[in-house]
């Protein structure tokens, strides 16, 4: 059996509804990971947390220092676990990440987080391209409605198509459920 690693990408408060950017669901997301989290934690499994941070202060969201980048209460890292900040929409580009994995001895990771059509999307593709085995789990992501040339596209389809994508050639996909209910 392949050594895992959970990977939990920017679940900070900035996507909270009281944030800048709230995303759909991500409530119900975020008590998804904090199961995962918990259940990676009984099993000994590394949790690798990212968090996202503008530098220099270029976007008037995830600046650091703010109450907004910080991750969620409910799925903090544990005293041992590492956080890594990135500023980049790809949590392995300019960040330790790899080392990471590779200083664990980690074969394979599980991904969940925010937003699913932008930085869980780069850490799934970077990952697989890697030659990591890679699992998302669906219903521990949230995104938001997208626009783009004047059509607007609700969230539960940018999440169908992002998954759609994931498992046709990057990752399995499967829902916190039956992630958990593994043997």
């Amino acid at each position: 059996m392949k050594k895992c690693a959970l990977i939990v990408i920017d679940l900070q408060n900035e996507y909270l509804p009281t944030g800048k950017l709230p995303l759909s669901g991500i409530e119900a997301a975020t008590a998804n990971a904090a199961s995962v989290i918990a259940d990676a934690r009984e099993r000994g499994m590394p949790v690798i947390h990212i968090r996202h941070e503008f530098a220099n202060n270029e976007a008037p969201l995830f600046v650091p220092g703010t109450s907004g980048v910080e991750i969620q209460p409910c799925v903090a890292p544990g005293h041992d676990e590492p956080v890594i900040v990135k500023n980049y929409v790809n949590s392995f580009r300019e960040t330790n990440l790899k080392q990471q994995l590779e200083s664990r001895g980690v074969e394979s990771v599980v991904i969940i987080g925010a937003m699913s059509h932008m930085c869980v999307d780069a850490g799934v593709r970077a990952a697989a391209d890697m030659g990591y085995p890679v699992t998302v789990l669906h219903d521990a992501c949230a995104t938001l409605d997208l626009t783009f040339n004047g059509v607007t596209v609700p969230a539960a389809h940018v999440q169908a198509a992002m998954m759609a994508a994931f498992e046709f050639g990057y990752a399995t996909v499967t829902s916190t459920a039956a992630y958990l209910a593994r043997s």
